[in-house]
């Protein structure tokens, strides 16, 4: 295990003094937090967003919407999109650059570089055909990733983007020489054509630190976000099966952000958005609401 990442420690987050607004950033939200009430009624989601605090969004799909009638209803709702989600794992990305420059978005962000529905195993008939558990990448399959990476950052760059990538719990599968495929992902990629999002709530529950990961690779990462979980027994890496982590909102769970935001500020973090992973225990839009009273109370 890497010396100041991993491990039980991590899940005992020590307070350090925090400032006005996490890192003096504008407060942001990745939008799938309210992907039901934004599928109902975009407009005034996005309204209500602006009305609750939030002045930076990171999209995770349009809806019914084109990028250019998405863009229109973010200016009206007087928010932007500095980053977009987007499935960069297709062959085609030419399309999705395009539309992250249409929402005016610097950064051109991906969660996952791998088929979540292959299985390593048939998959029970129960499950409607799903895999119940992700296939491990293991050295040859994370160091593949990092050359996808790398060839996504390249036409980002060339398309006046910056690629970032986001990660989950699964990235924290320990190697066969030592190293968790995380640190794969960060060593052989390009500095210049690949950047990172931290989630920090998923980073966490894979027994990793958002702060000691900020150190060891200063300049790396560019963009948090701001998530939490219900206590975990023990760290997993479990995405989709019976150990995968139960989210809540903001404060509701076991991370401390504190010391987060004090080394994202000296790490020099661009954009923060608050993001949560369900059960919901609240309509979602309430729950957008507890996650920015959580993040403005830094003060």
């Amino acid at each position: 295990m890497n010396t100041g990442i991993g491990g039980a420690a991590s899940f005992a987050l020590s307070a350090l003094p925090a400032w006005a607004k996490p890192m003096g950033l504008p407060i942001g939200i990745q939008l799938y937090v309210v992907g039901k009430p934004l599928g109902e009624d975009a407009p005034g989601t996005l309204k209500k967003l602006h009305e609750i605090g939030y002045r930076e969004v990171e999209t995770a799909g349009f809806g019914k919407y084109t990028a250019k009638e998405f863009r229109a209803l973010l200016d009206d709702a007087g928010l932007v999109c500095p980053s977009a989600h987007l499935p960069l794992i297709q062959p085609d990305v030419d399309s999705l650059f395009n539309n992250a420059q249409i929402l005016g978005a610097t950064y051109a962000t991906s969660s996952v570089l791998r088929d979540f529905n292959a299985p390593s195993h048939a998959a029970p008939a129960s499950t409607g055909g799903a895999p119940t558990k992700l296939d491990l990448m293991g050295l040859d399959g994370f160091k593949k990733t990092a050359e996808k990476m790398n060839e996504i950052g390249a036409k980002a760059k060339a398309a006046g983007l910056k690629y970032a990538y986001h990660n989950h719990n699964y990235e924290f599968e320990k190697l066969s020489d030592g190293r968790y495929g995380y640190d794969v992902l960060v060593q052989e990629t390009d500095p210049s054509l690949v950047y990172f999002e931290i989630d920090c709530g998923w980073m966490t529950v894979a027994g990793a630190d958002p702060v000691a990961y900020m150190k060891k690779y200063p300049g790396r990462f560019r963009m948090l976000h701001i998530k939490d979980f219900m206590p975990v027994p023990h760290p997993t890496t479990d995405l989709r099966g019976p150990d995968r982590p139960k989210g809540t909102e903001l404060g509701k769970g076991f991370i401390q952000y504190d010391r987060v935001f004090a080394e994202g500020r000296r790490a020099g973090i661009e954009h923060c958005f608050a993001e949560e992973e369900g059960p919901y225990t609240v309509p979602q839009l309430e729950a957008a609401k507890v996650d920015f009273d959580f993040l403005n109370s830094f003060s």
